[in-house]
C-alpha cells in the first residue's frame, strides 16, 4: 500500500507553507475571513488536482493512441454550498482541445477512460458530489 503525506507549517496569520516531496504550496484563507493573500485557499486546490489528475490522463492515453493535438487544457469549476460546511454541491470539468486532425473517438475514449477508471480524485470526489465532463474541440 502507498500512503501519501504531508506538512504545513504555520506562518502569519491564516497563512501556511504545505510540504510535498521537496515542493512547497502556499496556502492562505479568504480575506474576508483574514486571509492576507500569500496563497491560494485550500478548496480551489482541490479542484486543481482533479484537474490535474484527469489532464495527466487524458494526455498520457492520447499520447499512446498517437492522436496529435495543438493544445489541451482542463477547466474545472465548482459550485459550494451556502451553508457549512461548505462542500462543493456540483462539480463541472471541460476538456478543451485545439487541433487540425483531432479524432473526436479517441479524445472522448480517453477521457471516459480518466473519468470511469483511471483518475481517483474523480472517483472520490463522485463518492460525495455531482460530478459532470464535457469534451470541447476546436472553441
Amino acid at each position: 500500500m502507498t500512503t501519501h503525506r504531508t506538512n504545513i507549517v504555520k506562518r502569519d496569520g491564516l497563512a501556511f507553507d504545505a510540504h510535498l516531496y521537496g515542493h512547497t504550496i502556499k496556502l492562505d484563507a479568504a480575506a474576508s475571513v483574514g486571509g492576507t493573500d500569500y496563497g491560494p485557499i485550500p478548496k480551489p486546490l482541490l479542484l486543481t488536482s482533479l484537474a490535474g489528475c484527469t489532464g495527466m490522463d487524458v494526455a498520457s492515453i492520447l499520447a499512446k493512441m498517437q492522436m496529435p493535438y495543438d493544445s489541451f487544457n482542463v477547466e474545472v469549476e465548482g459550485d459550494l454550498a451556502e451553508e457549512h460546511p461548505t462542500t462543493y454541491t456540483a462539480i463541472r470539468v471541460r476538456y478543451v482541445f485545439t487541433g487540425s486532425e483531432l479524432d473526436e473517438a479517441k479524445i472522448e475514449k480517453a477521457v471516459k477512460l480518466s473519468q470511469d477508471k483511471y483518475c481517483g480524485v474523480s472517483a472520490m470526489l463522485k463518492q460525495v458530489t455531482d460530478l459532470a465532463y464535457e469534451v470541447v474541440l476546436n472553441p
